[in-house]
């Protein structure tokens, strides 16, 4: 198993753990020299917070943890392409790469929807590594809809 995908895994299981909790299945760990800094998925119903996404959680836990809000060095592994809101995020905290397995063509801004990959107005450049365990990522994404939809239609 490659690294990318063994961090991947561990992103997996926090979106499941959103699902559980009612949550868009999507989840987060940030990494640094191949060490767990911190992880977290999405809760913004939970919290009535339209920031806390699962790349938010995480960096907020990061700097807490690592006691800085500069995350240089650092990898953001998370299930879904990240939207404008989290990688603004990304490029503040300074980190180095990320990694997303879904492609998101409403919101994502890695490519899909829109692309600030490259944006020349940020000092701050990362590495984009796209399609990780993608089609795992996308089933849970996709289950979760149609269930929801499922629960809406019956209502």
């Amino acid at each position: 198993m490659k690294k990318d995908e063994k961090w991947m895994l561990l992103a997996i299981k926090e979106a499941k753990l959103a699902e559980s909790e009612g949550e868009v299945p999507v989840g987060a760990v940030l990494v640094k020299e191949d060490l767990l800094i911190a992880k977290a998925h999405n809760q913004s119903i939970l919290k009535n917070n339209a920031t806390a996404h699962a790349e938010m959680q995480t960096i907020q836990l990061a700097g807490k943890k690592l006691n800085n809000y500069r995350l240089n060095g650092t990898t953001l592994y998370v299930t879904l392409e990240p939207c404008a809101m989290c990688f603004g995020a990304m490029i503040h905290a300074r980190i180095e790469r990320i990694v997303y397995g879904a492609y998101d063509s409403k919101t994502g801004v890695c490519g899909s929807c829109g692309d600030l990959r490259n944006a020349m107005f940020f000092k701050h450049s990362i590495v984009v590594t796209s399609g990780v365990l993608e089609v795992e990522n996308q089933k849970i994404l996709k289950s979760f809809f149609n269930n929801l939809r499922l629960l809406k239609k019956n209502k």
